[in-house]
């Protein structure tokens, strides 16, 4: 039901995009790169024998932008494959947890006009939610779980060179828990533990 609604909302977040004004500027591109995610662990004494460190991924996918001429505010929309990888060790867990997702993020943004150097270069300033579905396998083991469904506000900033290269940086802040302890055959040493993605993502891509 949880995925259902996340899906719901997801497709109104793309039709939504349709309310923007016609005289908006419509392009599309591809973009791919890599991210660094790390696990926001919640606090309780059981999360004490845990650590959490960074770990490197990598994401590819598609993008659709919308700009208002002028006043430089707009909006773009990704379909993304994440392959998201974060550390946790504690000797019951996997050092090295692996997940893919299908990311879709909506970004407004706001892109600065410079006179002349618009022309070559453009930088901007992009916030939005964004929901991830979890494409590989739910269970980790007998100690943790992953969320079907993972939903993150992002923040990110970027620079648009000759108007088709677009270099982008986000920060991702995980809104709701992506992975769960479980009760386990060892009378619950995970249970009660709960993460959240913490994530820096880095893409290059390409406007048509």
């Amino acid at each position: 039901m949880k995925s259902l609604k996340a899906l719901i909302m997801a497709l109104v977040m793309v039709f939504g995009v349709g309310v923007m004004p016609a005289a908006a500027q419509f392009k599309f591109g591809v973009r791919a790169g890599t991210n660094v995610n790390t696990l926001h662990l919640s606090k309780s004494e059981l999360t004490e024998n845990f650590s959490a460190g960074n770990r490197a991924g990598w994401t590819g996918g598609l993008l659709t932008e919308f700009t208002v001429p002028l006043i430089g505010v707009g909006v773009d929309l990704s379909a993304m494959y994440v392959h998201r990888v974060s550390g946790l060790d504690n000797g019951y867990a996997d050092g090295a947890l692996k997940r893919d997702y299908i990311e879709i993020p909506l970004n407004v943004r706001y892109n600065f006009s410079l006179p002349v150097v618009s022309n070559f270069l453009t930088p901007y300033l992009a916030v939005g939610p964004s929901v991830s579905f979890l494409t590989s396998r739910k269970a980790i083991n007998e100690a943790f779980t992953n969320r079907t469904v993972d939903w993150a506000l992002n923040f990110g900033i970027g620079l648009r060179i000759v108007k088709h290269l677009d270099l982008n940086a986000r920060y991702g802040l995980g809104l709701s828990n992506s992975l769960v302890g479980l009760t386990g055959i060892d009378g619950g040493h995970s249970a009660g533990i709960e993460g959240k993605n913490r994530y820096w993502t880095i893409t290059a891509g390409w406007i048509f």
